[in-house]
């Protein structure tokens, strides 16, 4: 296996280096969140083994950034003295697979290193998804109730951005500011992306997903 230990103890990185080594598997350390970042993307890992407490990135930080940014579907365990039931609940919404407090045994956290590597890859990273849209952020194929739809450039960021707020409204201006910037077209070409967004995701669908909201915006409804 090839291996990421990303701790700021350079004892404790040494220490578990050394014995997963001995184990026949592959090691790369990083000591802070930011160093974990340009690691990840630049080689495929196994497993990352991950404290919280770090400086420059913190750890639950740089996972939540791992799974959104990068799109990387290691299994993440996470490392740490913190045991409150907060910092579990924290780790695992950021996008972490295990926890394992330290001080630990070294024979535990190879068995779960293990049994997180024969799990594989997760694969919900990446997916976007309300209701019954789906949109994988990898190839931006979008998919109603398994049904593949075809959207032009402009009505796939829209749809992104209503997804992620679903079902909160999101105003005209929003979508504007997200979509175009500072070179906002007037508004009837927003209006006109809209139409076509709709007819896409609705057609053939007795219930609409896409809601107009009139003098506040649109969303994404269930």
């Amino acid at each position: 296996m090839k291996i990421l230990i990303v701790d700021d103890n350079y004892q404790i990185v040494e220490t578990i280096s050394d014995y997963l080594e001995l184990e026949n598997n592959i090691v790369d350390c990083a000591y802070h969140g930011e160093g974990a970042l340009k690691l990840i993307e630049d080689n495929h890992y196994d497993v990352i083994i991950m404290d919280i407490m770090m400086p420059k990135i913190d750890g639950i930080s740089a996972v939540e950034r791992i799974r959104a940014d990068l799109l990387c579907g290691t299994p993440i365990l996470f490392l740490s003295a913190k045991d409150t039931l907060d910092d579990k609940i924290a780790a695992f919404k950021a996008g972490g697979d295990d926890y394992l407090l330290k001080p630990f045994a070294m024979e535990e956290l190879c068995l779960r290193i293990q049994a997180l590597a024969n799990r594989g890859q997760r694969k919900d990273i990446g997916i976007l998804s309300f209701a019954d849209i789906q949109i994988n952020n990898q190839t931006d194929e979008v998919r109603r109730d398994d049904q593949v739809i075809k959207l032009s450039r402009i009505q796939l960021k829209i749809l992104k951005l209503l997804i992620r707020q679903a079902p909160n409204i999101v105003t005209r201006q929003q979508i504007m500011e997200t979509i175009w910037g500072d070179e906002s077209p007037c508004s009837d070409a927003l209006r006109s992306h809209i139409y076509g967004l709709r007819n896409a995701i609705d057609k053939g669908f007795s219930e609409s997903r896409l809601e107009t909201i009139h003098g506040q915006g649109y969303r994404i409804k269930a």
